[in-house]
């Protein structure tokens, strides 16, 4: 390892590796730092279960925002595979099934439900909207910020700027949409790693929503083949043979940054770079920095793994392979998502707990290995909302068990048999599930308050003319050598590498 380098990267996530193949095939000399023992930050892949040849997306599990410009600049061997069904809801003895290889299907679905057509055709007009607003702002991603009056001009539509810029999402939601089941599948992209409401001022729920809808330029969330490790597998492959080079168990415990110059201290040594740049959450890097930490981000989301026998049968008549393919949702109708909301903003655990599924292995059966994929084993990846850091102070393991039990039995109530009956075990004989909270993602990762998009998530639009490069590419800290490039970045979140990216093309930009 040298003294010196063009770029120090603190932070091995899928940006840290992005950023770092970017910097490394343009010449300059990058050292990745990373704290684990293995790379890929919350984009990793594990056999979580003793014994078991199973490789789960362990935190991170579906792609929608990764741009296919960053796996072909970077030439990664990586894919997708997309779900035809987007989403199933049970509701009773039915449910709506939105199967996106069969419009006929998910048009009998809506009528069966609501007793007429008309919910699924605006259902077919809000979509089909936002799906154009999906392709005129996905490619903005990668480009110098817009100002907010030029993404205006590019989306050209001012009923669906207004509705997802400048309104709480929940006005428009309530104006499209009557059915108390619709309304709360629509709402969910609006609040997956988002504490919030519909109706929140601050518009929370909008810019989470916008980046659940615009990935790809069509929205679809896409099943990594061979598991979210593959994705990270890629990147540093890539990193590699661009020159960087990836040291991995070295906490990094300052950053000091100079007007020209930087220098970053970790376990056992202290070197100089050009720039810096964290792929960590804003919270953190003041921490870095020796600066006054803004508020703690709190994250609110419960993960769940599972591993499975079979797949389990449901009350109603729909088969499981179709109603796992997509997001299965469990409580997540619009007045139990509010009311979820409100109980824990009060400090108590939701009554019952909304929470989306999905089985990786009905679309990419890969990540088994022979003896699993011969038994008909499956994995399902539950994950919960409105479970914020705080509910789990005095007593997390307490409060942990409490969720997980009340979350599973939400599970159960639209089964024809419990989950735990179909669970699969490890070598030691234990039950295939492993549940995760926001402390222990904090814990286990590094994400501050166990946030998984490090912070609120902003428009991807700047409010100033501000023109050195890391204001334009939106990964500025205010110091000339230190730049965010992970999903603290503007247009941060998600499995993207966008933060990488941009944070490689602003170094490049201030050479």
């Amino acid at each position: 390892m040298r003294t010196s380098y063009d770029v120090v990267i603190v932070g091995g996530g899928h940006n840290g590796l992005v950023a770092a193949a970017y910097l490394g095939r343009a010449g300059l000399s990058v050292l990745v730092v990373e704290q684990n023992p293995r790379l890929g930050g919350a984009a990793v892949s594990e056999r979580i279960f003793h014994g078991v040849d199973a490789r789960l997306s362990r935190y991170s599990y579906l792609v929608s925002l990764l741009p296919q410009q960053i796996v072909r600049d970077l030439g990664l061997r990586f894919a997708t595979r997309r779900r035809r069904i987007s989403s199933y809801t049970p509701v009773g003895a039915g449910g709506l099934l939105v199967d996106t290889g069969d419009a006929g299907r998910t048009r009998d679905s809506f009528r069966t439900l609501t007793g007429s057509d008309a919910e699924y055709e605006a259902w077919q007009r809000f979509y089909r909207r936002t799906g154009r607003l999906a392709q005129r702002v996905f490619p903005t991603l990668l480009r110098p910020l817009p100002s907010r009056a030029e993404l205006e001009r590019l989306v050209d539509d001012p009923a669906v700027w207004a509705a997802v810029f400048e309104q709480p999402l929940g006005a428009a939601v309530e104006a499209e949409f009557a059915d108390d089941t619709v309304r709360g599948v629509v709402l969910t992209d609006a609040l997956i790693g988002t504490f919030t409401h519909a109706h929140d001022p601050a518009l929370r729920q909008n810019r989470c929503f916008l980046y659940h809808v615009i990935g790809g330029g069509t929205g679809d969330w896409d099943v990594p083949i061979g598991g979210m490790g593959a994705l990270t597998d890629a990147l540093a492959d890539a990193a590699r043979a661009a020159g960087a080079e990836l040291i991995t168990g070295r906490t990094v415990e300052a950053v000091h940054a100079g007007a020209r110059t930087a220098e970053v201290g970790f376990t056992g040594g202290t070197v100089a770079a050009r720039h810096v740049l964290v792929n960590a959450a804003p919270y953190r890097l003041a921490q870095l920095l020796g600066n006054p930490a803004p508020p703690k981000p709190e994250g609110a989301q419960l993960k769940v793994n599972m591993l499975l026998r079979r797949l389990p049968r449901l009350r109603d008549s729909v088969d499981p392979r179709d109603a796992f393919a997509g997001t299965f949702h469990i409580a997540e109708g619009y007045g139990e998502l509010e009311r979820a909301y409100r109980e824990a903003a009060a400090g108590r655990l939701p009554t019952t707990p909304p929470s989306e599924i999905y089985c990786h292995t009905l679309t990419d059966p890969s990540i088994l290995g022979p003896e699993p994929a011969a038994a008909g084993l499956h994995t399902l990846t539950l994950f919960g909302l409105h479970t914020p850091a705080s509910l789990f102070e005095g007593d997390p393991a307490g409060t942990k068990a409490a969720l997980l039990d009340s979350t599973l039995a939400a599970l159960d109530s639209v089964l024809a048999e419990p989950i735990r009956d179909c669970l699969a075990t490890d070598a030691d004989g234990r039950p295939c599930l492993e549940a995760v909270t926001p402390p222990e993602l904090e814990q286990e990762i590094g994400l501050p308050g166990g946030h998984i998009f490090h912070g609120d998530l902003s428009f991807p639009y700047r409010l100033d003319d501000d023109p050195e490069p890391a204001a334009r590419w939106g990964v500025s800290t205010g110091h000339p050598t230190v730049f965010l490039c992970g999903a603290g970045t503007v247009r941060g979140g998600g499995v993207s590498g966008v933060g990488g990216h941009n944070a490689a093309m602003a170094v490049l930009e201030s050479r």
